[in-house]
């Protein structure tokens, strides 16, 4: 259930503020958002820019499967070098994925602009199916709505640890 829900009495403004405590105590939140019938579900990350780091994103996973995503690679780019576009990284028991660059962040991480303004960068994580799989490439099997990849992909860098 979403945090609105959850507080029938507070507004927006309220739950921005409630992000913004989080933010303060961990660095960072995740940011869910529902897929329906058209859309598949997406994440990202609100918080990394205060750090001079891109948002990160993720599309076509669980909400579950995003946040644990989302906390590992955020946790490990707030104390290292955000990933490049292009870079290829297996992930320590998780999914192999490849950096993308997000071409429109005013579009799919609206907390983020409300509280770092347009000028917002943001890296998706595009990961591979169970089978090695691409979400350009045939045979992909994609969760429920597909993996939409929301920027153009760079030329790949395998990167030599996993995160």
């Amino acid at each position: 259930m979403c945090w609105l829900c959850d507080h029938p009495g507070a507004t927006h403004l309220d739950y921005l503020e409630h992000i913004r405590d989080i933010i303060a105590c961990c660095c960072f939140a995740v940011q869910g958002v529902e897929g329906d019938r058209h859309h598949s579900p997406w994440a990202y990350t609100v918080g990394l820019t205060a750090h001079g780091k891109p948002e990160l994103l993720v599309t076509g996973l669980s909400s579950a499967r995003s946040a644990r995503l989302l906390d590992d690679v955020a946790s490990h780019v707030l104390h290292a070098e955000a990933p490049h576009p292009g870079e290829v990284v297996p992930l320590r028991g998780g999914p192999v994925i490849e950096i993308v660059e997000v071409t429109e962040p005013t579009v799919h991480l609206a907390v983020a602009v409300e509280i770092f303004g347009p000028e917002i960068r943001a890296l998706q994580l595009v990961h591979a199916d169970n089978r090695g799989h691409w979400p350009w490439e045939v045979g992909f099997r994609g969760g429920r709505g597909g993996q939409p990849v929301l920027g153009v992909r760079a030329s790949r860098q395998l990167s030599g640890g996993g995160v």
